[in-house]
């Protein structure tokens, strides 16, 4: 069995319009969200043998709260530029490229690739991931180089305002 946690990134500022997209900070209720649902995911599901992100500010940030929340060192976060901008295919590729010593990873992303995803995995449509929402697909599988949606399925979907009013 292998294991994905799919986080789309928490919600970032557009305070500063002349920064580049991959640079854009967390805002206020990302900053807040990030680190609740990092300790949400300590508290429901297993620790992840890897957490790998997105290289863009608000996606690595999102990731090292998780990090702290899942009691793993902020360096361990691995940084995967192909992440950002990845459309649904080519975020599959990456899991299947995954060494399998790790039965369970956290990917850090973006949409709408994110969303796309999930439907490919889900029974039923999901509109939208929204900022901070985690989504997990198990497949039965014991290689990385095997997981596709034939195989796989969603498992557990959580966001913010499931919490917070």
């Amino acid at each position: 069995m292998k294991v994905v946690y799919f986080v789309r990134h928490a919600k970032s500022s557009w305070a500063e319009p002349a920064l580049k997209d991959v640079d854009r900070p967390l805002n206020k209720r990302g900053l807040r969200d990030a680190p609740f649902m990092g300790k949400l995911m300590n508290a429901k599901e297993s620790r992840p043998d890897a957490l790998i992100s997105s290289p863009a500010l608000r996606a690595k940030t999102t990731a090292y709260y998780f990090a702290e929340a899942l009691g793993i060192e902020k360096d361990e976060v691995q940084l995967n530029p192909a992440i950002y901008e990845a459309f649904t295919g080519e975020l599959l590729e990456i899991v299947q490229q995954l060494p399998d010593a790790y039965g369970t990873v956290m990917l850090f992303g973006h949409n709408p690739a994110l969303t796309s995803l999930a439907n490919k995995f889900s029974s039923t449509p999901i509109a939208n991931i929204p900022t901070c929402g985690i989504f997990k697909v198990e497949a039965t599988v014991a290689s990385w180089e095997a997981f596709k949606e034939a195989n796989g399925r969603l498992t557990a979907f959580h966001y913010p305002k499931q919490y917070f009013a």
